[in-house]
């Protein structure tokens, strides 16, 4: 029989024990998987922290049984109805600090059932945002005219990526500090050769990034097509250029989440060879 302990910060002792809950579902772990990956589990370092949960034995064995990542967004990977009260209990005892809260749906819609009552009422829950992946090259022909974004190019990027979020999360993201906080991620974006479009006159009419990158898998994001130009395909040859990139290029699984209401973007993904894996949920602060 086992027991569930309550919620810890975990370290460099825990990486072995980490890393196993991240490579056993690596498409669902990437956002964290990238984090550890390249900082390890020191808080400072890794730009957050990680809490986890044991499950005890009778005799005192334990092993790590849930695992949520708490930074700019909370991410709970894993995890039952306690360990999620667990995490709660965490979270509570601070001011929320995170934007967000994203990943495997059950442990999202799960965590926000305990916390909504402080941190409520949410900005937007989105509960359905089937999670798809793709390790193959793309059943459509990717567009020859998609490249990686150049640093000198940051200006003429900006207003799409600007545009992308304002379509897809409902803010400016220039609001509070004019945008340099947006700007300086964008321009991080560029400069390691993850942002990715397709300019026609000086104007971008197609636009992806690859956000989280671990050892085997590369999300993709803020994928987003100019309004004049949709309709006409940019949006499939355009983010089949960016999965060949990431699975021919890079060697790594493509993957990306995407509202469950948003049937042209599904229909995209589909013809693309895309298939769902799993489930996320979002909730927006």
């Amino acid at each position: 029989m086992l027991r569930l302990a309550g919620a810890r910060l975990l370290d460099e002792r825990d990486g072995q024990a980490v890393r196993a809950v991240l490579t056993a579902d690596p498409v669902a772990s990437c956002m964290v998987a990238a984090r550890v990956e390249t900082a390890g589990l020191d808080p400072w370092r890794l730009g957050g922290e990680l809490w986890g949960c044991d499950a005890r034995g009778l005799r005192g064995a334990s092993r790590l049984e849930a695992v949520c990542f708490a930074g700019p967004n909370l991410i709970p990977l894993r995890g039952n109805r306690s360990a999620l009260r667990s995490f709660a209990d965490r979270a509570l005892r601070r001011r929320r600090m995170c934007s967000s809260m994203v990943g495997p749906a059950e442990q999202v819609l799960g965590l926000w059932a305990e916390v909504e009552a402080e941190w409520g009422p949410a900005r937007e829950v989105r509960a359905d945002q089937p999670l798809m992946s793709i390790s193959t090259t793309p059943l459509v022909a990717p567009d020859p005219q998609v490249r990686q974004v150049r640093p000198d190019e940051l200006d003429r990027y900006l207003p799409a990526a600007v545009r992308m979020f304002i379509e897809e999360v409902g803010i400016d993201p220039r609001v509070g500090d004019g945008g340099a906080g947006y700007r300086a991620r964008v321009a991080e974006l560029i400069a390691a050769g993850r942002a990715f479009a397709r300019f026609d006159g000086g104007e971008v009419v197609f636009k992806a990034e690859i956000g989280a990158v671990s050892s085997a898998v590369g999300q993709i994001q803020g994928v987003w097509v100019h309004p004049d130009r949709r309709g006409h395909g940019l949006g499939a040859t355009g983010t089949a250029a960016v999965v060949r990139r990431l699975v021919s290029g890079m060697g790594r699984t493509a993957s990306l989440y995407v509202n469950g209401y948003n049937a042209p973007a599904r229909a995209v993904y589909d013809r693309i060879g895309f298939t769902q894996v799993g489930q996320y949920a979002t909730v927006l602060f």
